[in-house]
């Protein structure tokens, strides 16, 4: 675990990369972040966390570290260990987690529970969609530490870690790290520009689509988009998965996860 620190005092900011090994856009975003040798105008900790397993380019080397909170320092494993003492570090902080995934090119932000944190941040980050985890952010970083996690792209994409770098900065502006842009500020991307800049749409993870062993996966229906009853979801060898009942995609990919395509959700409201 690779630690730096900015500013006089004790951190209650802290953003954090590489919790999986084959999602480089937050160290990447951080040393960018570094380079640019900011002015802060409180303290911030940044934390590389996997080095091990983004060296070897693996999301893990014993077991998944999102899986694997609170942890233990006498864990068998080297993430369950690395759990114990990233909790740690982060205890009592407001935590920016940097990830990227393979099932959607966007920006979007995973929440433990909608709560004033939620509510005073995600509105300032360059993204549309919130989504609230509840049951299932078990052994994740987001149950045991005041964490905004955010999806910043696809896996591995250059446009994963630009994104990365903008939500770094858009989050330590809302958090009074960085002063707020003002006019005139180098812009982020247009692609990260909102459609809708006065309000954030909110989902709730209800259940996760199961996914058989097969072959040959596929899906038919996009991210955040709504499923009507009888839509195909998706298929495992030409066996196809239809919905029972309305939903909306997230984190829904072919290849994204081994016993699940992804996660049903329901659409619950916005932030403004």
């Amino acid at each position: 675990m690779r630690i730096y620190e900015l500013g006089e005092g004790t951190p209650e900011v802290a953003v954090v990369g590489a919790v999986h090994g084959d999602e480089p856009c937050g160290p990447r975003a951080i040393e960018r972040f570094l380079a640019d040798d900011p002015d802060v105008e409180r303290p911030v900790k940044l934390v590389v966390a996997n080095e091990e397993a983004l060296d070897a380019g693996v999301r893990y080397l014993d077991e998944d570290l999102n899986r694997a909170f609170p942890g233990d320092p006498n864990a068998d494993t080297h993430e369950g260990r690395l759990a114990h003492d990233l909790v740690r570090e982060l205890r009592g902080k407001t935590v920016l987690s940097l990830h990227s995934t393979q099932s959607y090119a966007e920006p979007f932000a995973l929440v433990d529970g909608i709560d004033a944190v939620t509510r005073a941040i995600c509105p300032h980050l360059p993204m549309e969609y919130v989504v609230e985890t509840g049951q299932f952010a078990v052994g994740r970083l987001i149950d045991h530490a005041h964490t905004i996690e955010v999806e910043c792209g696809l896996q591995r994409s250059d446009e994963a870690a630009t994104n990365a770098y903008w939500i770094v900065r858009a989050f330590l502006a809302a958090t009074g790290v960085l002063p707020a842009p003002i006019e005139g500020d180098v812009e982020p991307p247009l692609s990260l520009h909102r459609r809708d800049e006065t309000e954030v749409t909110v989902f709730r993870l209800l259940d996760q689509i199961p996914k058989d062993p097969a072959e040959d996966y596929r899906v038919f229906v996009d991210n955040f988009q709504r499923v009507a009853p009888g839509d195909p979801v998706a298929a495992a060898d030409g066996e196809a998965y239809n919905a029972e009942n309305e939903f909306y995609p997230v984190l829904l990919s072919a290849h994204g996860y081994e016993d699940v395509f992804g996660y049903a959700a329901d659409r619950i409201g916005t932030l403004a």
